[in-house]
């Protein structure tokens, strides 16, 4: 945009509407054009100021953010980058507002000082100037939130026939929930995901996911298991590997240098996947900001693994997908929707028998 992108910032807090607008405006890209201390007077100043981003807390009076956000993203469509609490309801409560059609968000620091909002400055200012670029999100068609789902009962732990490691970053959450409620629980291979998330939202967001899908869905710990069925979320700050083991192959998460300014790295996890797996690798790039996993997918390929990448038309930002399509990395371009069934058919194989190995006993309960 040749002029420059006009920002409201919605919050209730006093110091929050003197310090996001401090931050925003070091940068001469961005114009915070006005503030507003709830959604009432969050909408009437859309109306006057004609805003492109909004940043929005959600913890408000009157009319809180959430209710200010379906106003906001479906009358005015304009993109919404959430400032969010660290709390356990603060982080439920901002999968939801990211269900509703927010943009991104930002984590509120602990400690509102200035010197603790230096923290999150780039992020914010990176992600409210591609919101511009982008617009409001498209989301998939999916009733969101914790719903019953069956899962397959007594599971055995099978060894799998492969190993899908997963990037992804801003639209992220909705894309993974729509693609996670489209798997089997007899899903026969092993997922991995490096998911571009601040701290303290990885867990519930774990847990969201295994609400919504027949798959056994956890937080990454050192020493896990890859079984079939089974999907493992990298936390937030570590990096997450992968260990060719004789009892069954493990995740290892590490504290190594961030690659590409993200820990965790989708690099990272590719190569590794990569340099122990081989062709038992499947990589996908879904939608996201940047470039990471782009030459870690390209390791894949060059190990003999399979390489998707999601496609322009279903992702909210296409940068991560992009760059590796451009360096010829990406075997395979599909969209969203019929992904759950590109994997399954990659993940299936035609060989007797293979992934119906049980793994050894002194593996059991791992």
């Amino acid at each position: 945009m040749s002029e420059p992108v006009r920002v409201l910032v919605v919050d209730d807090s006093a110091l929050m509407r003197k310090l996001i607008p401090r931050i925003l405006e070091r940068d001469s890209s961005i114009q915070v054009v006005g503030t507003a201390m709830d959604g009432t007077f969050g909408l009437q100043k859309i109306e006057e100021l004609k805003p492109h981003v909004v940043t929005l807390d959600l913890e408000m009076p009157r009319m809180d953010g959430m209710e200010a956000l379906r106003v906001i993203t479906r009358k005015h469509r304009l993109p919404v980058i959430v400032v969010s609490s660290h709390t356990t309801e603060g982080a439920s409560a901002t999968f939801r507002a990211l269900a509703l059609g927010a943009f991104d968000f930002v984590p509120k620091p602990r400690d509102a000082a200035s010197a603790h909002m230096e923290e999150i400055a780039a992020e914010l200012i990176s992600k409210i100037k591609q919101a511009a670029r982008t617009g409001v999100p498209k989301t998939p068609e999916l009733v969101f939130g914790p719903r019953k789902v069956e899962k397959i009962a007594a599971k055995r732990q099978l060894r799998p026939t492969k190993i899908v490691a997963i990037g992804v970053s801003t639209g992220g959450p909705n894309a993974l929930q729509y693609l996670f409620s489209q798997i089997p629980g007899d899903f026969p291979g092993a997922i991995l995901v490096v998911q571009h998330m601040p701290e303290g939202f990885i867990e519930l967001f774990a847990r969201r996911l295994n609400e919504c899908s027949a798959l056994e869905v956890k937080e990454a710990r050192s020493g896990d298991l890859l079984l079939a069925g089974r999907a493992l979320i990298c936390p937030s700050n570590r990096h997450l590997k992968v260990r060719r083991m004789p009892l069954g192959d493990v995740v290892i998460l590490s504290d190594d240098p961030r690659v590409n300014g993200h820990r965790p790295s989708a690099d990272v996890m590719f190569q590794s996947v990569a340099r122990e797996l081989g062709s038992q690798a499947v990589a996908v790039l879904m939608t996201g900001m940047g470039e990471d996993g782009a030459e870690g997918m390209g390791a894949v390929k060059s190990a003999g693994g399979i390489t998707i990448a999601q496609d322009e038309e279903s992702c909210v930002v296409y940068g991560m997908p992009k760059a590796a399509i451009e360096r010829g990395y990406a075997s395979r371009v599909v969209p969203l929707e019929t992904l759950a069934s590109t994997l399954q058919v990659h993940c299936t194989s035609d060989r007797r028998g293979e992934g119906s190995t049980l793994l050894p006993e002194a593996t059991q309960g791992v």
